[in-house]
Order: structure tokens, then C-alpha cells, then sequence
């Protein structure tokens, strides 16, 4: 239901109320004559049948009665008519104070349940709706921002292990010179891999700022899909030959697809790495790429431990990580599949994930570009 639909909802629920109070404020004093006059006629009819004497004092009273009905009644009349529409005219008032009321609830105890009068219900279950949405996105805003101080003191932790590392074996180097070749190599070589894991920690750093406080911008052009994922699977031919992995690529010729080449890259850089580092050893990493109608489908699948059901529905939230443990070859910022997902998104498409069987499957659908 788009904005407009909804003004017009609102517009009628309140012209609704309006007009049922209007009906019964004319029936309340339709009714209110109509039992005025009927009490006066029976009135008339008890006293008619009844003899009257001067002397008694409620003669006096009846007589100047019915010498001034008119105006007895025209009084209880106004009278009448008075209280009426003092009540009718102070009910949309006491709405308003129990909508004021109930705004109020909801800043200060938006847990609780919002209850209003009968004729306001359709009122009453949008402000609960607005209440628990504001809950919902509360909770979901305190979690997000827990999340955040929780990377961030992990990544510190992590930082300051390898910086450690990397002055403790430089230290060795500078103050041992008459160290081996062999043992030189040895330390230079550890202090290089934790300078590199300090490098990739501090880019994490730098992805958290540019995914809070920008907003990704395409500059798209036309390009082949094929070629691209060819070329990036043909750089990952180390890292997978560090634990023993080969590709099995399926590749459709000549995709042509019009995307933003470098932030798409970063998303199958993403995926890659994500296949790498959560595959078994020695296993197949299977890369296919079809076009289907107007829409290209690249499947990534790695053999690697199943992901839960409850892990993989949030497996493209920020800073969510799989590896709890903070291993440093898997442990990340929790940024890469957020990022991969605003992108694809960005692009027009969509990505999902799927895991069984000791089986991860990661499937990125994009809009072609017709070749002519």
C-alpha cells in the first residue's frame, strides 16, 4: 500500500468517526425530544384523570404548569439539547486525549499494548503496528550497534596480536646479526604474513567506515562476464593451491552484462574467498555461469562444514561472522556478504545463499545485456 492509499485510509477512518458521531448526536436528540413529549403526554393524561382541590399544594404547581407549558417545555428542551451536545461535543475531545495518551505510552512504555475506545480500533492497530515496528527496529538498531562494538574491540585484540608478532621478530633480526641465513629467512618471512594480516585487519577498518558513512554509486559499462570471472578465478589459482583446492568452472561464453566492473569484482572477490576459506582440503570449488532469458546466474559451491539455518538467514547481515572464533584465516569484519548484497542489489539483482550436505552454494542473479 503505497503513501497515498494510506492518506485516503486515514481520510475515511476519520470522516467515519465524524459521521457516526454526527447520527448519534442527531438520533440522541431525536430520541431525547420524542421521550420528552411522551412523558408530558402521560403527564396530561395521569393528572386529567385525577380530582383536583384548590387547597392542595400540588394543584398550585401543576396549574402554573400548564399555564406556562410552553416555556417548561422549551426549558427542559434546552436543557436537554445542553447536555447533549456538551457530551457529543466533548467525546471528540476525550479521543484526542486518549490518542495524546497513548503517544505518550508509546515513548515511555512503548512495551506495552496500546487500548483505545471501541470506535477507535482501527486507530488503536495502527499505533500498535507504528509501536512494535519502533520496537522491532530499536532492537534491531541496538543489536546492529553491539555487533559494531564487539568487531571493533575483537579487531583491536586482533591488531595488536600480530603488530606484536612483527616487532618481536624484527627485534630478533636487528639485535641478533650474526643470525642464519636460513633462520633470517625464517623470521622475515613469519613478521611478513603478520604485517599482511595487520594490513588486511586495517582495511576491514576502512570497510566499516566507507560502509557507514557512504553510499555506493554506480559508474556502469558494458563488459564480458565470462571474461571477468576467468581472469578473477585465474589470480585465486595460489591461494586455492595453498590448501590443496581446484576450480571446475562452467562458464557460458560471451556473457555480456552492463555493471560497474570494479564493484563487482569486489563481489566475486568476496565469494571466492569465502569458498576458499570455508573448504575442506583437497575438495572442488565449482564455478558456474548460464544465462538464462534476459538473466546471467553465477553459482559459487564449496564442500565445506553445513552452515545452520539460523546462521544462514543472517549470513548478509552487517558484521555477522560465521567463524565465531576469530580464526585469522576466516576471521573478517563480517562486512564482505553485506557488501557483496548491496552491490548485486545495486545492479538490479539479487543473492542467495544455500547450505546442505556438508555443501555451501552461493547464487548471484544479474540482468543481461541483449547482444545484438
Amino acid at each position: 500500500m503505497n503513501n497515498e492509499d494510506k492518506k485516503n485510509r486515514k481520510k475515511a477512518q476519520r470522516s467515519r468517526i465524524s459521521r457516526q458521531l454526527l447520527i448519534w448526536y442527531a438520533l440522541s436528540l431525536i430520541g431525547y425530544i420524542v421521550t420528552l413529549l411522551i412523558l408530558i403526554f402521560l403527564a396530561w393524561r395521569i393528572c386529567s384523570s385525577i380530582t383536583w382541590y384548590a387547597t392542595e399544594p400540588l394543584y398550585w404547581i401543576l396549574q402554573r404548569i400548564q399555564d406556562n407549558i410552553l416555556f417548561v417545555a422549551g426549558a427542559f428542551t434546552l436543557i436537554g439539547w445542553t447536555a447533549i451536545t456538551y457530551y457529543f461535543m466533548s467525546k471528540p475531545l476525550r479521543y484526542l486525549d486518549e490518542v495524546v495518551e497513548a503517544a505518550e505510552q508509546m515513548t515511555q512504555s512503548p512495551e506495552k499494548q496500546i487500548l483505545l475506545p471501541p470506535a477507535m480500533l482501527e486507530t488503536q492497530n495502527e499505533m500498535n503496528l507504528i509501536r512494535e515496528s519502533a520496537l522491532r527496529d530499536a532492537h534491531a538498531a541496538k543489536e546492529a550497534e553491539q555487533r559494531k562494538n564487539d568487531l571493533i574491540v575483537y579487531l583491536a585484540h586482533d591488531l595488536k596480536t600480530p603488530l606484536t608478532s612483527v616487532i618481536g621478530y624484527m627485534t630478533l633480526l636487528r639485535d641478533e646479526p650474526q643470525i642464519s641465513p636460513e633462520l633470517r629467512a625464517k623470521y622475515t618471512g613469519i613478521a611478513l604474513e603478520k604485517a599482511e594480516r595487520l594490513e588486511n585487519l586495517i582495511n576491514e577498518f576502512f570497510d566499516i567506515t566507507r560502509f557507514n558513512l557512504t553510499t555506493l554509486t554506480m559508474e556502469s559499462e558494458s563488459i564480458n562476464l565470462t571474461r571477468m570471472l576467468e581472469q578473477i578465478t585465474y589470480e585465486f589459482n595460489p591461494l586455492l593451491a595453498e590448501k590443496n583446492l581446484t576450480w571446475e568452472t562452467h562458464l557460458e561464453p560471451n556473457v555480456q552484462i552492463i555493471c560497474d566492473p570494479d564493484k563487482l569484482e569486489r563481489v566475486f572477490d568476496n565469494l571466492f574467498r569465502n569458498a576458499v576459506n570455508y573448504s575442506y582440503s583437497d575438495a572442488v570449488i565449482a564455478l558456474t555461469l548460464t544465462q538464462t532469458g534476459t538473466d546471467a546466474v553465477i553459482e559459487v559451491k564449496n564442500h565445506g562444514k553445513t552452515i545452520a539455518p539460523e546462521k544462514l538467514s543472517r549470513i548478509f547481515e552487517q558484521f555477522f561472522r560465521l567463524d565465531s572464533s576469530r580464526a585469522s584465516t576466516t576471521g573478517g569484519a563480517g562486512l564482505g556478504l553485506a557488501i557483496a548484497n548491496e552491490i548485486v542489489e545495486l545492479h538490479g539483482g539479487s543473492i542467495r545463499a544455500e547450505s546442505e550436505n556438508e555443501s555451501i552454494c552461493f547464487t548471484v542473479t544479474l540482468p543481461c545485456e541483449k547482444i545484438v
